[in-house]
């Protein structure tokens, strides 16, 4: 893809397809030492905190993804085209515990501009992130009491707000 960097007040995206319809795809840790990990994520938010442009992702500690999150201050979001709608399957239904997940995806990893953690070059959109706050969701502060049966297994998720430090896409997803 020709990406080129987008200034945060110049994005433009819609932020529930994004989300819902299209997944993006997660990396955690470091490219430069091969210590990364990916998954597809479709639970998310984008916005202001702290007067910092934030992305806020959710990973459970059932994922092998987690311990790089954990482990590691930055992550990236790609926004990939449709047409690689079966790579985002396999990165959310497979483990990297199991398999190795970039030789099996076809994925090229791309080294950030800010971070250390990779995007990659198939991605029509990079956002690159570094961790400034997590914690965890807890079952007794659902309001709505049905939202629950998201959790049969009680794995709930851990929750992080990701400061944006640079974002990089196609023309499309700069507004003007």
């Amino acid at each position: 893809m020709d990406l080129e960097p987008i200034a945060i007040d110049d994005l433009r995206i819609r932020c529930h397809h994004l989300w819902d319809s299209r997944w993006l795809l997660l990396c955690a840790g470091d490219l430069a030492s091969e210590q990364y990990n990916l998954m597809t994520v479709a639970w998310g938010s984008f916005g202001t905190m702290w007067s910092r442009p934030f992305a806020q992702i959710v990973v459970r500690p059932t994922r092998h993804t987690y311990a790089f999150t954990e482990r590691f201050a930055t992550f990236t979001l790609s926004v990939l085209p449709e047409f690689c709608r079966p790579v985002l399957e396999l990165m959310g239904t497979r483990s990297g515990r199991d398999m190795d997940k970039i030789h099996e995806s076809g994925l090229t990893p791309l080294p950030s501009l800010t971070v250390a953690a990779p995007g990659f070059a198939e991605a029509e959109l990079i956002v690159e992130c570094r961790k400034i706050y997590w914690d965890d969701v807890r079952p007794g502060h659902f309001v709505l009491p049905e939202l629950d049966r998201n959790y049969p297994a009680k794995d709930y998720h851990r929750i992080y707000f990701g400061e944006i430090l640079a974002v990089r896409g196609t023309k499309d997803y700069r507004a003007g």
